[in-house]
């Protein structure tokens, strides 16, 4: 494993002739962040694997997966991506701009592979060689995916069930602040 700079938020702890790097914390884009690395710190192959699916997703949606959400706040990408995949409505995620030059089974395909890149546990991911080698080959059948990671911006209620989630805002439309000599 000889990490590479894959993150541009980390580039900037490089100076001009530097080739290696070392943190003593989690730095990175959240949005990107494989959960065992953004949680626990944990970096593995599987960390680029999840990042990947990210980028794989956002190329066909063509928004980014820190900036969308549902107009009611539920659903990140991945958890839209997810929803849709499931309900076999994937090609609703799919660009305009890309729809006349795609095949809808290849799109399909490609949504399945980024949802299986991102899957919740790092276990269940594929390899980055096995991505390619489901990728250039489209006769191999592509496993289905888990639930991904950070489904939602929803907060769980049960600790011991990810399908239960209830969501939790704050009902203050106002936050004012008061600053206190000492």
């Amino acid at each position: 494993m000889n990490p590479k700079i894959s993150d541009f938020g980390m580039a900037r702890i490089f100076g001009d002739n530097d080739t290696r790097g070392k943190t003593n914390r989690v730095v990175g884009t959240f949005g990107y962040m494989s959960p065992e690395y953004a949680m626990d710190g944990l970096f593995s192959e599987k960390s680029d694997v999840f990042s990947f699916g990210v980028i794989v997703l956002e190329i066909i949606t063509g928004k980014k997966n820190i900036a969308f959400f549902e107009a009611d706040h539920s659903l990140n990408l991945l958890g839209k991506a997810w929803t849709l995949w499931k309900e076999g409505n994937g090609m609703e995620l799919m660009d305009l701009t890309l729809r006349a030059s795609c095949s809808s089974s290849e799109v399909m395909r490609y949504i399945q592979m980024g949802l299986l890149c991102v899957q919740e546990r790092a276990i269940d991911r594929p390899n980055m060689s096995d991505v390619v080698s489901l990728l250039s080959n489209q006769s191999f059948a592509l496993p289905f995916p888990k639930e991904p990671a950070f489904l939602s911006q929803q907060i769980s209620t049960d600790a011991d069930s990810s399908s239960s989630r209830q969501r939790h805002y704050s009902q203050n439309d106002l936050t004012i602040s008061q600053v206190h000599g000492r």
